[in-house]
């Protein structure tokens, strides 16, 4: 039997259903082009001579969802609903859309791949092409939020029990992006996020996890238990997850802390990702953007810009 090869998606700025609903996709690309042409040519400078990318948002990411992008029927909440929190990671995610999503990237971690049931049913209302890991192993862009990154980039994911799926698809992404808003920026892990290490776990080894990660120096490992259901959670791969408190002489190395925890027998995945993310942008509530790179660099945009012109798309 002869298989047929997978046809490739589409690039972003071509996918023909928002093509459809921007009216032949011309006019909101060539304003984002030409905007951008405009913010490079009064980009500030850094000592080496290259222009800064994020001294001013584009309107990329508010062509790709602002006016006319938005499928019919798909609900976005209006910023001025929003929770102060909120509004600034939905800055952050602007930005980061801005400088990293380009019109050749043909896939894409969270906006083509979800890690989760909710973020799958948000592409498939979107109308936007649905794929899996399975089909695209290695994806361009991965855009993804965390519960805490740290001054190295090191982040703890997995607040909402979806840490192995999401790690797939940061691992096969060339770039992985974190989104996040301002609350979530600490020096060391832990700082801000107290509710522990989360750590995917087989059902049936839950009990012996519990006990090593104890031996181990987590004095109160917690099993996560459902909110709307008697019993643990589950994830979307049908395990557990425990949240483990550790101490900050552990987390002051957390890539050492995630081998000796994914060393454990009956552990499929820990919230810790370590030496994966290029950069991270975090929102303030005054509407600026500070982004922090992998090598050291720290950029703060406001993008205020590109809000207001998404914003005139949104339908609540």
């Amino acid at each position: 039997m002869e298989v047929q090869p997978l046809a490739p998606l589409e690039p972003l700025a071509e996918n023909p259903k928002l093509r459809a609903q921007r009216g032949g996709g011309s006019s909101n690309t060539a304003a984002a082009q030409a905007q951008s042409g405009q913010n490079s040519r009064r980009a500030s400078h850094s000592g080496s001579g290259r222009p800064d990318p994020l001294s001013t948002i584009t309107h990329a990411s508010a062509s790709r969802i602002g006016p006319g992008v938005i499928p019919t029927g798909l609900k976005v909440v209006a910023h001025d609903q929003l929770s102060p929190e909120d509004k600034a990671k939905r800055l952050a995610a602007y930005a980061a859309v801005d400088e990293h999503v380009k019109d050749h990237h043909k896939v894409l971690g969270i906006g083509y791949i979800p890690t989760g049931f909710q973020s799958k049913e948000l592409i498939v209302k979107a109308g936007l092409n649905l794929g899996d890991v399975d089909q695209f192993p290695t994806i361009d862009v991965t855009i993804d939020g965390a519960d805490e990154v740290d001054d190295e980039l090191n982040a703890i994911k997995g607040g909402g029990a979806c840490q192995l799926r999401e790690k797939v698809l940061a691992e096969a992404a060339t770039h992985f992006i974190i989104v996040a808003d301002s609350r979530k920026d600490s020096k060391v892990l832990g700082t801000n996020w107290k509710q522990g290490v989360p750590i995917e776990v087989a059902p049936f080894a839950w009990a012996k996890v519990f006990v090593n990660l104890q031996k181990m120096g987590c004095e109160k490992p917690l099993l996560r238990m459902g909110k709307m259901k008697a019993g643990p959670v589950v994830t979307d791969n049908g395990n557990f997850v425990i949240d483990a408190v550790f101490s900050e002489s552990y987390m002051r190395d957390p890539a050492e802390l995630l081998h000796r925890i994914k060393m454990l027998t009956g552990v499929l995945e820990v919230g810790l990702f370590t030496g994966m993310a290029e950069a991270a942008y975090f929102g303030y509530p005054d509407g600026t953007v500070m982004a922090r790179w992998q090598d050291g660099r720290r950029h703060t945009v406001d993008a205020s810009e590109g809000l207001a012109i998404a914003a005139k798309g949104e339908k609540v």
